[in-house]
């Protein structure tokens, strides 16, 4: 049931995709921006209470919604795996930017590429040149890629027998609260961020070695033994030097910002990133996705042959 809830999902927001910045999205970023302003006190155990009050009630009507409707009519139920994972899942919720950024480099836009890339990832990029538009842009796609996708995937289907969609919740729900609360050195964002650490463990590391599957295997493992930890965030690091070193470039590196060069460990082999490379990006992506649906396939065709 859980791959026919994907494909369907999947399919869905092909057809109609549903932009991030959704109502239910919307209203749950002023939420959490309501308790990071009305409960951060300065200790621990008020953003331990923060995170629980905002997710365990989205986990609860999620799974308890799953049940309700399962005693019924398992298409019921399927079908409410598919409304919850068309929100919180999907390329389009991502790639929007990604293709319009695309497009304004390849007919030579650069200024609308680094207006439209300051606004997806918050970075300052008007001094950006057009290969460092390309290699943030490459590298935020991937970053997004796993959070909307392959992370939301791992956590539906490894709780999908016990609490329907509710693992593609709380996993969605735990990404937007790292972000506004974690991150900052904030005490208040710790256990945001741990909790994050956490449910990234396993799947940055399957979504990582499906790159290396679907790439050139040898030169992804090489740069995820030999540069990952060198990045800031080491489980980025992972997913990031594994991408590269499958497409055979290279991402981090300098970058013009703020007035000043800012020096970034190397990450990947091969040539530089250009607009070239964002296809091949995308094709990426979507070949480890076709990857992680045919193993789901397979796991689920063993179940129910057992």
């Amino acid at each position: 049931m859980s791959i026919l809830s994907l494909i369907l999902a999947l399919l869905l927001e092909q057809l109609r995709p549903i932009s991030s910045r959704n109502p239910l999205y919307l209203g749950f970023i002023r939420t959490a921006n309501g308790m990071g302003r009305n409960l951060n006190a300065g200790e621990y155990r008020n953003g331990v209470y923060a995170w629980l009050l905002a997710v365990v009630p989205l986990v609860a009507i999620t799974a308890g919604g799953y049940w309700f409707l399962l005693r019924y009519n398992v298409f019921l139920a399927i079908a409410w795996d598919v409304l919850i994972l068309y929100f919180t899942m999907g390329f389009r919720q991502f790639s929007h930017a990604f293709t319009k950024i695309s497009k304004a480099l390849q007919a030579d836009d650069l200024n609308t590429a680094r207006s439209m890339l300051g606004d997806w990832t918050g970075q300052s990029t008007s001094e950006l040149n057009e290969d460092e538009v390309a290699r943030l842009t490459i590298e935020q796609g991937v970053i997004d890629s796993y959070r909307y996708v392959f992370g939301t995937i791992f956590w539906f289907v490894a709780l999908a027998w016990i609490a329907g969609p509710a693992g593609a919740v709380a996993y969605r729900a735990a990404c937007l609260l790292q972000q506004k609360w974690g991150g900052h050195g904030d005490v208040f964002g710790r256990f945001a961020d741990g909790v994050m650490d956490i449910l990234d463990f396993i799947p940055i590391r399957l979504a990582a070695i499906s790159f290396a599957v679907v790439g050139n295997f040898e030169d992804a493992v090489y740069c995820w033994r030999s540069q990952a930890q060198q990045w800031m965030d080491q489980d980025y690091g992972i997913l990031l030097a594994s991408a590269a070193g499958a497409l055979g470039v290279r991402l981090g590196e300098a970058l013009h910002q703020d007035h000043t060069v800012k020096y970034r460990p190397e990450l990947g082999v091969g040539e530089s990133a250009n607009p070239d490379y964002l296809t091949s990006a995308v094709a990426l992506v979507w070949r480890a996705a076709i990857l992680w649906l045919a193993v789901i396939l397979l796991f689920s065709i063993s179940q129910w042959v057992a």
